[in-house]
């Protein structure tokens, strides 16, 4: 098998020689600008992250395996999430967060927020679960920390570690 051969010069253009022998030689480039890595040697010398880009201190950084922010009022809507596929309402301020990709075992965390948007946010919230959690899901419910009463929630907030 024939070498190809790239040429280059200060312009920034590089000419693609293919070799001339018989066959089908084919070369893809990336059709996007920047460097590209020619040799298994560059390759291996390229850093690799140990670690979150925005982690610091020597103690472990733990991204959350999914996240949810998302309406419990009326019909339930996500505003935005990671990792999680619906949110089933199962009645007044009990929500089941459904994950797209199920977590690898039932041993995860979950914290939660949430408020309402009428005058009595004052009254804070306790939330819970009503059921052991699943790989595919967690079910919690937002109570009102003064009357242990479920209600819905304008904004519920629940993140998932592991």
């Amino acid at each position: 098998m024939a070498d190809i051969i790239l040429t280059g010069d200060t312009s920034g253009a590089i000419t693609v020689a293919a070799p001339a022998v018989a066959g089908t030689n084919t070369l893809t480039l990336p059709a996007s600008t920047g460097t590209m890595i020619t040799s298994a040697t560059a390759a291996a010398d390229v850093p690799k992250p140990t670690a979150l880009s925005t982690a610091s201190g020597s103690a472990p950084s733990y991204s959350a395996r999914a996240w949810v922010n998302f309406n419990g009022t009326g019909t339930v809507a996500i505003r935005a999430s990671g990792n999680v596929s619906s949110i089933t309402d199962n009645g007044t301020g009990d929500y089941t967060a459904n994950f797209a990709t199920a977590m690898a075992d039932a041993n995860y965390a979950s914290v939660c927020n949430s408020s309402r948007s009428d005058t009595n946010n004052a009254q804070g919230n306790n939330h819970t679960s009503t059921a052991v959690p699943a790989t595919g899901s967690i079910r919690v419910i937002a109570q009102i920390t003064t009357t242990a009463s479920a209600q819905d929630q304008a904004y519920f907030m629940l993140a998932i570690f592991r």
